[in-house]
């Protein structure tokens, strides 16, 4: 049978829809970054040179002492940060010396 002018417009009615629903996926994909990803392509796979088993891990006495001051500093900056973004938390004081008398 040849081609009608409707089967042209089914097979871009088709093609659109396999568009709209690839868009689709990806909006899902994009606002639920929870959920897990599904691989289908095998070539997507790769080796891991970073965790191997060949290597022992260390670390230098240096380095890690940075590391511990960092993770620190942080630590104090999000305290810092979440008693800013939230004023009505009372404040805990564990100075004896920031106790005055108002004269």
């Amino acid at each position: 049978a040849p081609e009608t002018e409707e089967d042209d417009f089914a097979d871009e009615r088709a093609e659109a829809l396999a568009e709209a629903a690839a868009l689709k996926k990806l909006a899902v994909n994009y606002l639920h970054p929870e959920k897990s990803v599904s691989v289908e392509d095998a070539t997507l796979f790769g080796r891991n040179y970073f965790n191997r088993y060949s290597a022992p891990e260390t670390e230098e006495d240096d380095f890690a002492d940075e590391r511990a001051e960092a993770l620190a500093e942080a630590a104090a900056l999000k305290k810092l940060a979440v008693n800013y973004l939230h004023p009505e938390k009372s404040v805990s004081v564990e100075d004896a010396t920031l106790f005055g008398r108002n004269y």
